[in-house]
C-alpha cells in the first residue's frame, strides 16, 4: 500500500533565516567542527556550538552523520524524534542530514525518520517525503 507524503511539513530546501520558534536541523560530526556544508550554516547563522556535535544548540539541533554508517546515525535520529516530541512549541525544520559532506544519499537517510511522519512539529525534506512515501 502507498502512503502519502505529508506535503504540510516540508522543509525548505534553502534556509537562510528562521522564524520564531523555528530551529534548523542540520548534520554534523561527532567533534561539533562545524566547518562545512549546512553544519557550516549553523555555526556562522543559527547558533550551533564549536565542539558540540549533538543536540540543540541557539536555534539550531546536530545530529551526527559523520560516523562509520547509516545505523550509527539511527540513535541519534531517534534521540532527535524524541527531543522534537518534548518541544512541541519549537518548529524544527531538517535539511538533508548525511546527504552532503557525509557523502549518504536521501533513499539511505530518510528511513530514519519514519517515525517523524507522526510528530506534527517536524518539517522534513521533500526527497525525504518522497521516500517514506513510497
Amino acid at each position: 500500500m502507498k502512503r502519502e507524503p505529508n506535503t504540510q511539513r516540508i522543509a525548505p530546501d534553502h534556509i537562510s533565516d528562521l522564524r520564531e520558534n523555528e530551529v534548523f536541523v542540520f548534520g554534523s560530526n561527532l567533534a561539533g567542527m562545524h566547518a562545512g556544508g549546512a553544519a557550516h550554516l549553523a555555526f556562522r547563522k543559527f547558533g550551533a556550538v564549536w565542539g558540540q556535535g549533538v543536540g540543540l544548540q541557539g536555534r539550531s539541533y546536530a545530529i551526527p552523520t559523520m560516523q562509520e554508517g547509516v545505523e550509527t546515525i539511527r540513535p541519534h535520529v531517534e534521540a532527535f524524534i524524541g527531543f522534537a516530541r518534548e518541544h512541541p512549541q519549537l518548529k524544527f525544520l531538517v535539511t538533508q542530514i548525511g546527504c552532503g559532506i557525509a557523502g549518504f544519499s536521501p533513499r539511505q537517510i530518510a528511513p530514519l525518520f519514519e517515525p517523524a511522519r507522526r510528530v506534527e512539529n517536524i518539517f522534513l525534506p521533500a526527497c525525504f517525503w518522497d521516500i517514506l512515501g513510497e
